[in-house]
C-alpha cells in the first residue's frame, strides 16, 4: 500500500506539473501568434516575437508549436482566430488593474472577467480609468551574486539607453523604453550578464496602494484568479504592501 501511494502522490504531482506547463505553453502560443499578426514572422526583424521565441524555448516548448503559431499568425495555417483585448479596473480599495489577453470569443471572456472582478468586490472599468496610471517599460533585473562588478553594469546599462538603474535586496534592475529594449537585453548578454532574473516588456505603475491586510489579500486572491484564467496573458497593478502586511503574510 506504501509503494501504491507513492506512485499514486507522484502520478498526482505530475499531472498538476503538465497542466501547469499547458498553461505556459497555451499563453506563449497566444503571444507568438498575436506577435507574428502584428509584426510578421521573421524574429530577427520583429523583436516581439524573438521575445517570445526565446521564452518558448526556455519553457522547453517544442519547436514544431513555436513553428505553427508562427504560422497561424502570419496565415499560412488555418486556425482559431483570436482577437486581441485590454481590460481595465479596480480592485477593492481602489488597486488599479490592467488586462491584457486574446480570445476566441470576447463575449464570454468579458463576462467571466466581469464576474471575477465583481466577486472580489472589484469592479470592471470603462476603457481608459486605469491605463493612465501605468508607463510601457522594457524591464531586466540580475541577482547581484551575479554581478562582478557593479561599476561596469552601470556603465553597460546607462549606455544603451537605461532610464531607471536600481540596486536593491540583492537584485539589480534596469528599466528601458519598449523601443531600447531588446537593445539593451543583447548589449548585456554580449556584456556577460545573461542569466535574468526577469525579462520582459511591462507596464509599471506610477503610483502604488498599500492598503491593510485584508483587502491585500481579496486583491491577491483577485490577480492570482486573472492569471490563471486562459485567455489573459498579462495582469498589471499598483498593488503593494507595506512593511506590517508584508511581515503578517509572511507569518501565516
Amino acid at each position: 500500500m506504501a509503494g501504491h501511494s507513492k506512485w499514486a502522490n507522484i502520478k498526482h504531482k505530475k499531472a498538476r506539473e503538465d497542466a501547469k506547463r499547458g498553461k505556459i505553453f497555451s499563453k506563449l502560443v497566444k503571444k507568438i501568434t498575436s506577435a507574428a499578426r502584428r509584426g510578421g514572422g521573421d524574429p530577427d526583424i520583429n523583436n516581439e516575437l524573438r521575445l517570445f521565441i526565446d521564452k518558448a524555448k526556455d519553457a522547453n516548448m517544442p519547436k514544431d508549436n513555436i513553428e505553427r503559431a508562427i504560422k497561424k499568425g502570419t496565415g499560412e495555417l488555418e486556425g482559431v482566430s483570436y482577437d486581441e483585448f485590454t481590460y481595465e479596473g479596480y480592485g477593492p480599495g481602489g488597486v488599479a488593474i490592467f488586462l491584457t489577453g486574446a480570445t476566441d470569443n470576447r463575449n464570454r471572456t468579458v463576462a467571466e472577467i466581469r464576474h471575477m472582478f465583481s466577486e472580489r468586490n472589484g469592479n470592471l472599468g470603462e476603457s481608459g480609468c486605469v491605463n493612465w496610471m501605468f508607463k510601457d517599460r522594457g524591464l531586466l533585473s540580475i541577482s547581484e551574486e551575479k554581478v562582478e562588478d557593479l561599476e561596469n553594469l552601470m556603465e553597460v546599462a546607462l549606455e544603451n539607453g537605461a532610464v531607471d538603474f536600481e540596486q536593491e535586496d540583492g537584485v539589480v534592475t534596469i528599466q528601458t523604453e519598449v523601443a531600447d529594449y531588446m537593445a539593451m537585453r543583447t548589449a548585456l548578454e554580449e556584456a556577460g550578464y545573461d542569466e535574468f532574473m526577469t525579462d520582459e516588456i511591462t507596464k509599471l505603475a506610477d503610483n502604488h496602494i498599500a492598503p491593510d491586510l485584508s483587502t491585500v489579500e481579496t486583491n491577491l486572491a483577485l490577480i492570482e484568479e486573472l492569471e490563471d484564467h486562459d485567455d489573459i496573458e498579462n495582469v498589471y497593478h499598483n498593488l503593494e504592501l507595506s512593511d506590517d502586511v508584508a511581515e503578517q503574510l509572511a507569518a501565516e
